[in-house]
């Protein structure tokens, strides 16, 4: 590990070399590539330069504790010097874990009511609202793809796109069946009902990392509409696309031009293939959206809200909050921070097997 980071410290310190001379500046696009590299490494270059630091000063202190005077002294420049090179070395060891490609990458969040009926609608809804809010509390846009909004205000399907520095590092653990135990809007009885919606997020993709044929994608266009009638646009703007070799099914209707709308169903195609090349799924997208998401049925969940109670829980790292309206309302990091957490130690543990 030591002639890893010496390679990175030293690769860093040629790159802030190079960013410091003024004829690097003749060449935007390598100006812009040693940013973008120089960004990488500096955490772990930052952090192995604290080390050194917190190393020589452990030497030190170990040295004084054979001088009477300065024994107690010493010991204490010790403690904190060890106490220092053990958490850097954690910290170390946890910037070093192989870095996920797509972190940096927008993400496209679609949500699906699932078993509840309109009930799991409007709990959809309150997804998609929980989500938007946690974009505006990092700084990040949303911008709706399609969404098909029932009479009542909820949404049976929605598809949106967040963009943002480091979207998908953070929304990515979101993937799966999400349960809610609440009394619905409709109930007159004041029972509580169990309802679900599905949550599926795919890093964003351009057509070049894709390398999607355009004489594989058929183009269709259509009237975008909304629920009651809403949004209905009167000339054919919305936008299908149909990628003819694996029969996946993308629409775009949020936009007024019909190139715009095109342009982002484009990039959602190529967010869809992508994501089963990399599973390796070989059948049709559906089969690849159930691997993220399942059927939709209650016992599947992998968070629960629990409104009469306040609670939430997120049953794979068995973590349970007492504040519910405030995750509703885009407190979502505490959660994520966790998640995060456990996928570290879950890598850490495969590197010592």
């Amino acid at each position: 590990m030591t002639d890893r980071l010496k390679s990175i410290e030293l690769r860093y310190a040629q790159i802030e070399a190079r960013l410091a001379a003024n004829e690097t500046y003749a060449d935007p696009e390598l100006v812009s590539r040693l940013n973008k590299e120089q960004k990488e490494l500096e955490p772990i270059a930052t952090a192995y330069r604290s080390l050194v630091k917190a190393q020589q000063m452990l030497c030190d202190a170990q040295e004084l504790l054979s001088d009477p005077e300065l024994k107690e002294l010493a010991q204490e420049e010790e403690r904190q010097a060890r106490e220092t090179v053990e958490r850097l070395e954690q910290e170390i060891k946890i910037l070093l874990l192989p870095r996920d490609p797509n972190d940096d990458k927008n993400v496209i969040v679609e949500i699906r009511a699932g078993v509840g009926g309109e009930e799991s609608a409007l709990f959809a809804h309150s997804l998609v609202r929980m989500y938007t809010m946690y974009a505006e509390r990092k700084g990040w846009n949303v911008e709706i793809n399609s969404a098909n909004e029932t009479e009542l205000g909820g949404i049976k399907e929605i598809s949106f796109t967040v963009i943002g520095e480091g979207a998908w590092s953070r929304l990515k653990f979101e993937s799966g069946v999400h349960r809610v135990q609440r009394v619905p809007e409709t109930e007159s009885g004041g029972r509580v009902h169990t309802s679900t919606a599905t949550v599926a997020v795919l890093p964003e993709m351009a057509e070049v990392d894709v390398q999607l044929n355009p004489a594989d994608v058929e183009m269709q266009v259509f009237r975008s509409s909304g629920a009651g009638g809403q949004h209905v646009n009167k000339t054919s703007s919305a936008v299908r696309l149909i990628h003819k070799p694996t029969g996946t099914v993308v629409e775009c209707q949020q936009e007024r031009s019909q190139f715009q709308n095109r342009e982002k169903a484009m990039r959602l195609l190529a967010s869809i293939l992508y994501q089963r090349e990399q599973e390796r799924i070989q059948s049709e997208y559906g089969q690849e959206r159930r691997s993220q998401i399942g059927t939709g049925m209650r016992n599947e969940r992998i968070r629960t809200y629990n409104f009469p109670q306040g609670r939430l829980t997120d049953h794979r790292i068995g973590l349970t909050l007492y504040k519910l309206d405030a995750v509703m309302d885009g407190d979502l990091d505490e959660i994520i921070d966790g998640l995060a957490a456990a996928r570290q130690a879950q890598q850490l543990a495969e590197q010592k097997d």
